[in-house]
């Protein structure tokens, strides 16, 4: 009885970590890493922060960025993971004209989140997920 028990048990589906963290966009763009991704030719710039003046809106657009969350620390695997959204961002505002991507928000799971510092990212057992919503812009330098 034992046995069939556990044998059971086993069988039994096991709840997924998804564990969230909101996370400071300045904490991203201050990694030493972002020096040698982000060429500072576009700006980043969170829903209800200041900004320049926004001479011109274009298209509106999301990057969905996930890492290999095994043997790293969460909070890293954010970073990680909103570093790759963000240079993706930068290499399609380049290509677009613009030289900012403005008003962006958590999008994870399409579920917007506005916090003016701060995006959510989503930590699971394997895979650690950052989803970002934002509008590429030609901001005053």
């Amino acid at each position: 009885m034992i046995a069939f028990t556990l044998g059971v048990a086993a069988l039994a589906p096991a709840a997924a970590r998804d564990t969230p963290y909101m996370i400071a966009l300045a904490d991203v763009l201050a990694m030493p890493e972002a020096n040698g991704k982000l060429d500072g030719s576009v700006k980043f710039f969170m829903k209800g922060q200041a900004t320049p003046k926004v001479q011109q809106r274009f298209s509106e657009d999301v990057s969905n960025r996930k890492t290999n969350g095994v043997n790293k620390e969460d909070v890293e695997g954010c970073k990680w993971a909103a570093l790759s959204a963000l240079m993706a961002f930068q290499e399609k505002a380049k290509a677009s004209g613009a030289n900012a991507v403005v008003d962006i928000v958590s999008y994870y799971k399409k579920r917007e989140v506005v916090n003016s510092t701060s995006f959510e990212c989503h930590a699971g057992a394997v895979v650690i997920g950052v989803a970002l919503k934002g509008t590429y812009a030609k901001v005053d330098n």
